[in-house]
């Protein structure tokens, strides 16, 4: 995301286009659009919703009585933004892919169970689907309608690691 947005306990915006991670994400995204036989679909962060949230267990804690708001921080805060944009292409692109039998592979990068109908497609029409969470954790409806789960999220973050080193 490359908008600011309102940090309530700071009583500032922070302007996420200059943090690290969005100017690794971006050249990252545009390195991968070079790549053969890759398809990026992108979708956008809807930034006019983006908002800092009181965490849940801080909720409770305040109105409990066990946390006052002067003792609120920042870790206190999280981060709420929606990715709009992206499911429906990306099942779009696996059942052309599928119906037209253009790959023998797809590796879908994602463990959001809205891909299980997309994936149980796609094998039912003889592909091998694997499936990267990146670390996270998948519904037992998905993993059900893959061939293989393979995440290279900890190799990538120890080489992230390195680098900054």
């Amino acid at each position: 995301m490359d908008k600011n947005v309102f940090h309530p306990l700071k009583r500032t915006s922070v302007n996420f286009k200059k943090h690290p991670t969005y100017l690794w994400m971006r050249e990252f995204l545009e390195t991968l659009k070079t790549k053969r036989k890759l398809a990026l679909r992108l979708g956008f962060l809807a930034a006019d919703e983006a908002v800092y949230n009181l965490k849940p267990d801080v909720v409770k804690k305040l109105l409990n009585g066990s946390k006052g708001l002067s003792n609120l921080t920042e870790s206190d805060f999280s981060l709420s933004m929606l990715q709009k944009g992206v499911d429906m292409k990306i099942g779009l692109d696996i059942a052309s892919l599928a119906y037209k039998h253009q790959a023998d592979q797809i590796v879908l990068v994602s463990g959001d169970s809205d891909f299980t109908p997309a994936a149980k497609l796609a094998r039912q029409e003889g592909i091998d689907f694997i499936l990267d969470p990146m670390g996270h954790p998948v519904n037992d409806f998905l993993l059900e309608h893959v061939d293989g789960v393979r995440s290279y999220h900890s190799r990538m973050a120890v080489d992230l690691m390195n680098e900054e080193c």
